[in-house]
């Protein structure tokens, strides 16, 4: 049987098509049908005509299954850098699939076995690294990835790679010309869309939320700040709104919001992360939902330009860059960890990648590291996650895979220029916004939660779980002490060390008792 239109079945479907209009006129399909209409007739139409290829075709953010009756088998596909989830596993003989973990693991044949290999990579990165997830046989399927289950075997590939190919041929004005014009024709594409009229947007002090807002269609703005001085970007945020004539909506988080939130941020993301920021995006989210169900966010552009000052420091020839965030070394978690494996190596989610991408730049080579495994395993599990979990769809346009097919041929001495991460980028962005926000110092997103864990008033359920008959199950006691002791005692730094324990407390206590 030949494949067609009519043989393939839509199993599961995440996100959004955002080139659609060319694609329906490619694939003979009304764009006016109602957009679910409309994005599986794309899918099955595209897969008839392009197969394996298909992913390839599509700009936007997507996770989905598709069934052919021609073959029988089930295709399973991701988008080109990860905006949507898709984990999988086999049962009794079935492939089962879901961009919501849990999902896959209520499945009453399924028996829940925590993976440790998982918890000790963890708690070194910070977030659930590579391909494993936190339970034992249950899978991600990787950005740029697809797989074929035949019924019997499962068979993954990569179709997309993010790998930089420097073109210094071009100027940084050629550059940034080039991103403005795909910038511009990725917006196009999202006003095109009727079915989606009304959008707002995330805006803080940097860049990449401001040219977001300079160079799309929401109509209003939107920010988190907080009481404490150093950590509220709202200010910056309001100029930037007002200087280009948006509304301005700002949701003030107090410490108890934010721990009440905690719980059920952990819960809807289905794995455990050590990103104290998740909560306050859920808080944000939360907000926006009182008027609007579509936002735009920023996410992507450190990625690909180079926005984090690891970027920029030299690493030596014989090491392996572990992508921008660890927070853990090697002998506090094999001191923490009762259960510490020896042949769990820190390395072995990032070795094949970076052996993969021997020679590039320096800077190349780390930009391919943290696009494949840390934007995908923590920026937009967090991401997704939670605005899911809010009734909000959010969009993402600067992670499209057109403005990284820039970004992938500009050098490297382009990205850090004149004392300025990711330059070309903010002189594309200079061309709708004033340099004194286009070329602001990057102020991240802070949340003062390093402040809050040590404070009485607000910890006492992160100190019950530290010491809690949970933890002694996987922490050494004494170790645990030691950190809490030292944290409140004045060692701001580890607070990210007490995050992400109580993170993978309070998800255990959820998922497993």
């Amino acid at each position: 049987m030949k494949t067609t239109s009519d043989t393939v079945q839509v199993r599961y479907f995440s996100g959004y098509i955002r080139n659609y209009k060319s694609l329906c006129e490619k694939l003979g399909i009304d764009p006016t049908l109602g957009r679910a209409e409309r994005e599986e007739a794309i899918l099955k139409n595209a897969f008839a005509e392009w197969g394996l290829d298909i992913a390839n075709k599509l700009c936007g953010a997507f996770a989905f299954a598709l069934y052919n009756e021609a073959d029988g088998k089930l295709y399973l596909f991701r988008d080109q850098v990860g905006q949507k989830q898709m984990f999988y596993t086999i049962v009794a003989g079935e492939l089962l699939c879901s961009g919501d973990i849990d999902a896959v693991v209520s499945d009453p044949r399924f028996v829940k076995r925590l993976n440790k290999r998982m918890l000790q990579q963890y708690l070194f990165y910070g977030y659930p690294i590579g391909k494993e997830t936190f339970y034992e046989d249950v899978f991600k399927l990787m950005p740029g990835h697809y797989a074929v289950w035949d019924g019997e075997s499962l068979e993954v590939n990569r179709y997309f790679m993010p790998k930089f190919t420097p073109d210094r041929s071009k100027s940084v004005d050629e550059f940034a010309e080039e991103i403005r014009d795909v910038v511009t024709q990725i917006f196009e594409e999202e006003r095109g869309d009727d079915k989606i009229p009304y959008k707002e947007s995330f805006l803080s002090g940097g860049v990449d939320s401001s040219y977001l807002l300079a160079a799309g269609d929401a109509v209003a703005a939107n920010t988190v700040g907080y009481g404490e001085e150093g950590f509220d970007e709202s200010g910056l945020a309001r100029q930037t709104a007002e200087i280009l004539g948006k509304g301005f909506n700002v949701k003030i988080i107090t410490p108890e919001e934010y721990f009440d939130r905690l719980p059920e941020v952990i819960d809807k993301m289905g794995q455990p992360l050590g990103d104290a920021s998740a909560v306050a995006f859920s808080i944000g989210c939360k907000a926006v939902r009182e008027h609007a169900e579509v936002v735009y966010s920023g996410e992507g552009i450190d990625e690909f330009f180079g926005g984090y000052n690891a970027h920029k420091r030299h690493i030596p020839s014989d090491w392996t860059y572990l992508t921008c965030s660890h927070i853990m070394s090697e002998p506090v978690v094999k001191e923490l960890m009762l259960d510490y494996d020896e042949n769990v190596r820190f390395e072995d989610p990032v070795a094949e990648l970076w052996k993969a991408v021997e020679g590039d730049d320096e800077l190349d080579q780390k930009l391919t590291v943290d696009i494949s495994l840390w934007l995908e395993g923590d920026i937009y599990l967090n991401t997704d996650r939670t605005s899911t979990a809010c009734g909000v769809e959010l969009h993402t346009p600067f992670s499209d895979v057109r403005l990284f097919n820039v970004a992938s041929r500009i050098p490297e001495e382009y990205k850090f220029m004149n004392d300025q991460n990711k330059y070309v980028f903010r002189k594309a962005a200079s061309s709708l916004l004033p340099d004194e926000v286009a070329f602001r110092k990057k102020v991240g997103f802070p949340v003062p939660v390093r402040a809050w864990l040590a404070d009485d008033r607000y910890n006492g359920a992160v100190k019950e779980a530290l010491f809690s008959d949970t933890s002694k199950k996987f922490f050494d006691p004494d170790v645990i002490s030691d950190l809490w002791s030292r944290f409140v005692g004045g060692e701001a730094l580890l607070w990210n060390r007490v995050y992400a324990i109580y993170a993978f407390l309070l998800w255990h206590e959820k998922k497993f008792n």
